[in-house]
């Protein structure tokens, strides 16, 4: 409640009063701290919006679901801009993380769900001393269609760490993208090869796939130059090596078997992740990297994908596609301040108390790695 003094002049008897400051939601009362709050418990942690209703009630708060459905559309909308910022910073990079994961949205009129997809570009320089903040940026279609990656990453120029989704294909064909292929998806395939059959040589693919992530150790932290020298003198050898070796297994085992497969996918995977041992702003998957700044501090977009992954199990699904883009929207600044270590909930009740009147061109002073709590 806000209760601003009102004032009289003894002299000429007018009165005068303070006006209101700016509420997130103009004549809402939800203010910054619980927009905040309920924010952060929905999309960091993954608590729906009917779970946080109870914990109100039980505190003595009617808050109804749809009040805070409300509040959290109504202030995501407010968080656009600068979710928007942040999807510029990733595709000022270099170097991108690129993945997507599938969410459930209700179908309008059928009382079904049908598979939407939230996509993720991270940009993270940390592992080669580069000093531009990471970040996530989140975006959500209604479907898979290649042309949302193309919509997302137009006007974007350089090298994309991805999976071996079809749909990025004419990003690459277009020749402004270039593809890196990520190591992890074809550890994967083998890992799980050896637990249903125990090949002995996908325990050896494994062992072999291990070495260059010992290299790849022994190179993260150091300058782009430096990881290069590293990688041609230890991991180069070790990555020819076992392309040769993939290649001579395959004519020893049935081409209809899942190692075969693997084999194959491994071969074609390997061949477009040969630039990282030319480039030291690459990495060597886009996966769990074997960090020593810490795994929890990886932009990786896989790792980017964990917290939809947790949340999509409580929540179940979006509502609506305007609920997709709001979870995007919330996905990106709360993963992006945690990358930046800066607590969200605090900076996104700061943000929301300064947002409504702050000029739109310094709209970067609000971003997370630029606040002070």
């Amino acid at each position: 409640r806000i209760a601003p003094p009102r004032l009289a002049c003894s002299g000429c008897e007018r009165f005068t009063q303070a006006p209101l400051p700016s509420r997130p939601i103009e004549r809402g009362r939800p203010g910054p701290g619980l927009l905040a709050h309920v924010l952060v418990s929905k999309y960091a942690d993954h608590l729906p919006l009917y779970r946080q209703g109870q914990i109100f009630e039980r505190e003595g708060l009617d808050l109804d679901r749809s009040t805070l459905a409300d509040g959290v559309g109504k202030s995501t909308a407010l968080l656009g801009l600068l979710a928007e910022a942040i999807g510029r910073h990733v595709l000022a990079g270099e170097a991108i993380f690129a993945d997507d994961t599938p969410v459930s949205m209700l179908a309008p009129g059928t009382g079904r769900t049908q598979t939407a997809r939230l996509w993720t570009y991270g940009r993270d320089e940390r592992p080669w001393g580069g000093e531009a903040p990471p970040a996530a940026w989140y975006r959500f279609s209604g479907d898979r269609k290649g042309q949302h990656p193309r919509d997302h990453l137009a006007g974007f120029e350089g090298w994309m760490h991805a999976d071996g989704y079809a749909g990025f294909e004419e990003l690459y064909r277009a020749g402004a993208i270039r593809e890196v292929a990520c190591l992890a998806h074809v550890r994967r395939k083998f890992v799980d090869v050896h637990r249903s059959q125990g090949s002995v040589i996908a325990e050896e693919a494994i062992r072999r796939i291990a070495q260059l992530y010992a290299v790849e150790a022994e190179a993260r932290g150091s300058p782009p130059d430096r990881r290069v020298a590293i990688r041609q003198a230890s991991a180069k050898p070790i990555f020819q090596d076992l392309e040769t070796w993939l290649a001579a297994q395959l004519p020893t085992i049935s081409g209809k078997s899942p190692l075969a497969a693997a084999i194959r996918y491994a071969l074609v995977r390997m061949t477009r992740l040969r630039p990282y041992l030319e480039h030291g702003i690459l990495e060597l998957d886009n996966s769990e990297p074997l960090s020593a700044i810490g795994p929890r501090t990886m932009a990786s977009a896989e790792r980017g994908m964990r917290a939809v992954a947790l949340g999509r199990k409580n929540y179940l699904f979006v509502g609506s596609e305007a609920g997709g883009k709001a979870a995007a929207i919330a996905y990106t600044l709360i993963e992006t301040a945690k990358l930046n270590g800066v607590d969200p909930q605090a900076w996104l009740a700061d943000t929301l108390a300064r947002l409504p009147d702050h000029k739109i061109t310094r709209i970067d002073e609000l971003l997370p790695w630029s606040w002070r709590s």
